[in-house]
């Protein structure tokens, strides 16, 4: 398991290959998938044999209120779709911590309930926020779960320049979700979930 004795040095070196993720041109990327409000990018991850996605999209909320239910706490389990269960395993400062949370089947189940143990921090960036994670070899396995791995992830979010009460959301997404699922099949799922992010994000917002 990763040394978290520094976990102010850990999280400056997750946040700084977010923003290496999100300096990257734009002809490095690939259109995965695309609607009306969202797009969906990918390339292939340096960290392992899958991708790195990118999706970008507008949010009709404030910076604060959009990472405020994106960041671990009680606000995400109630909304985002695909998760089923959010626990705070150990609390460092009030913007990081390391939690652990269980993900629902997808693909009519060809991709079964996954488990993630991420060490997450959220941090400002320019005019608005950062709030990035990276799993951990948390050494308790619980055998009714597949215990997934996310290399560096992360949300940016920042205020429209013409609208502050909007803002810009862009995730940098690269999940090994590990088992014996195919890889083309987690790619559809991946591009899929992260359009459904959005779609879910959006109504909740609407209601608040």
């Amino acid at each position: 398991m990763e040394d978290l004795s520094d976990a102010a040095a850990f999280a400056t070196r997750l946040k700084n290959t977010l923003i290496q993720y999100h300096s990257i041109e734009d002809d490095k990327w690939r259109v995965a998938k695309k609607t009306k409000d969202v797009t969906i990018w990918r390339k292939p991850s340096e960290e392992f044999n899958g991708y790195l996605f990118k999706a970008q999209g507008i949010v009709d909320d404030v910076v604060n209120s959009v990472i405020n239910h994106i960041r671990p706490g009680p606000c995400r389990v109630d909304w985002d779709s695909l998760m089923t269960s959010l626990d705070i395993l150990e609390q460092f400062e009030e913007n990081c911590c390391v939690m652990r949370y269980t993900t629902a089947g997808q693909l009519w189940n060809i991709i079964s309930p996954r488990e993630f143990v991420d060490f997450s921090y959220t941090v400002g960036y320019k005019e608005g926020l950062l709030s990035c994670g990276i799993s951990l070899d948390w050494n308790e396995n619980r055998p009714e779960f597949v215990r997934g791995f996310n290399y560096p992830c992360g949300w940016f979010c920042v205020p429209l320049k013409d609208n502050p009460n909007q803002s810009l959301l862009t995730g940098y997404i690269q999940t090994d979700l590990r088992g014996m699922v195919p890889q083309s099949a987690v790619d559809t799922a991946m591009a899929s979930t992260l359009i459904s992010f959005y779609d879910d994000l959006r109504k909740t917002l609407q209601k608040a």
